[in-house]
């Protein structure tokens, strides 16, 4: 069954303009599926080869020029990081015909794949991300026209993830298209076997010594801190590893678009502001499956509530600005003093504050923050805070509530 993606209209435009595009994201999460349903779409028919299969893979790596006589344009090529050398041929060929959208690109390793990228392909290459479902693409049949940014009209509430039960529901058991299927498989499940091939199939192409246990550790261990400050001598200490092992496999897990580091926003503001940046997943099955949170109603009461809902709304507004082909404006602001922002979007020259609150019923007393800031900083927009109410309301002139289910 597929799913309509919001990155459907932006693929194409940018196939307009350049002669490659590459759509990169983790595992699993569509990529394939999104451009060979694109593919059959165009015209002419796009061609589609794949390089997780040995024998393409091999001509690929043996006999780049060769293979790209077999593989005519426009093509698509799935899983690229396993033919680096492809990119250079491409390159030639690319600059030679003049056309643009010519290739089509895959890639779930974003680490070693953007470093051939930048080196063969820069100015020709058009790159997007995907990840999981977004609530618009899973509920609401892909009808969001913008970004989510508190100044903007918030959209219909989602009648399936109506209280917070049903918002946990989706936040234990993840955004990956699998679960949408008519035949699902049990989360659990899904998740063991998508972290161990992950590790078997990722990690080892990147790091070919790595202690697995030390690595599934760290993993269980970084899940534990999502929503917080990124403390990286104290998470290798309780991992047992050294601090440059865990800044090393945390860079991997970033490159892999497995965690979002978020970081602070500093400019004009304030000197006296902490430099840490906060960690985040980029699915929250993921998450819950990590630190042992399978259950949603006994999740939406555990002492990791807030901090999962935090990661969600997080992670939808990523894919807000991913799914539509842009980089997500995000920061966060927090002063030495203990003042706090959870996220700040940034555009149009403005500051948009966001709180995001594990509350049915939130006040002013929650908005400290945003009031913070106001006074720091003249280029405030609008704010929010986004939370379980069931329907959305201003707080104040500046501030709006906005419930979970309307992003």
């Amino acid at each position: 069954m597929y799913r309509n993606r919001s990155l459907e209209p932006f693929i194409k435009e940018l196939s307009r303009s350049f002669p490659v595009l590459l759509l990169t994201g983790p595992r699993q999460v569509g990529k394939t599926t999104l451009l060979e349903y694109l593919g059959k779409e165009a015209s002419p028919r796009r061609n589609y080869v794949s390089l997780d299969e040995f024998g393409p893979r091999s001509l690929a790596n043996e006999d780049p020029e060769l293979f790209l006589e077999r593989y005519k344009p426009p093509l698509t090529i799935d899983e690229i990081q396993y033919a680096p050398g492809l990119l250079q041929r491409i390159k030639v060929l690319t600059d030679r015909s003049g056309k643009n959208g010519e290739y089509w690109l895959t890639g779930s390793q974003h680490f070693t794949l953007m470093r051939g990228i930048s080196e063969s392909l820069a100015g020709r290459v058009a790159i997007v991300k995907l990840i999981g479902l977004s609530q618009t693409e899973e509920y609401r049949k892909n009808d969001q026209p913008d970004p989510v940014r508190p100044d903007k009209k918030p959209y219909p509430r989602i009648n399936k993830l109506a209280g917070p039960e049903a918002v946990f529901e989706r936040i234990v058991r993840g955004t990956f298209p699998r679960f949408i299927h008519k035949t699902p498989p049990p989360a659990e499940t899904f998740h063991g076997s998508y972290l161990q091939t992950y590790i078997e199939r990722d990690l080892r192409t990147i790091i070919r010594v790595i202690n697995i246990s030390a690595f599934e550790r760290f993993l269980k261990l970084a899940a534990a801190r999502t929503g917080s400050l990124l403390n990286l001598s104290e998470l290798a200490r309780d991992a047992q590893i050294a601090v440059s092992t865990a800044k090393e496999w945390m860079g991997i897990l970033e490159a892999s678009f497995q965690v979002y580091l978020l970081r602070p926003y500093y400019r004009n503001i304030s000197k006296r502001q902490l430099k840490t940046p906060k960690l985040y997943f980029l699915d929250t099955g993921m998450v819950c499956y990590l630190t042992g949170w399978r259950n949603a109603e006994v999740a939406s009461h555990g002492a990791m509530a807030g901090n999962l809902l935090e990661n969600y709304v997080v992670s939808e507004i990523i894919k807000s600005y991913w799914h539509h082909g842009r980089e997500a404006p995000l920061w966060f602001w927090r002063t030495k003093e203990g003042d706090e922002v959870d996220l700040i979007i940034e555009e149009e020259g403005k500051l948009f504050p966001v709180e995001i609150k594990m509350s049915m019923r939130p006040d002013l007393n929650m908005a400290k923050g945003i009031l913070k800031l106001q006074q720091f900083s003249k280029d405030v927009g609008q704010g929010a805070i986004i939370c379980l109410s069931e329907s959305g309301q201003p707080l104040n002139r500046e501030i709006n509530i906005v419930p979970v289910s309307c992003i």
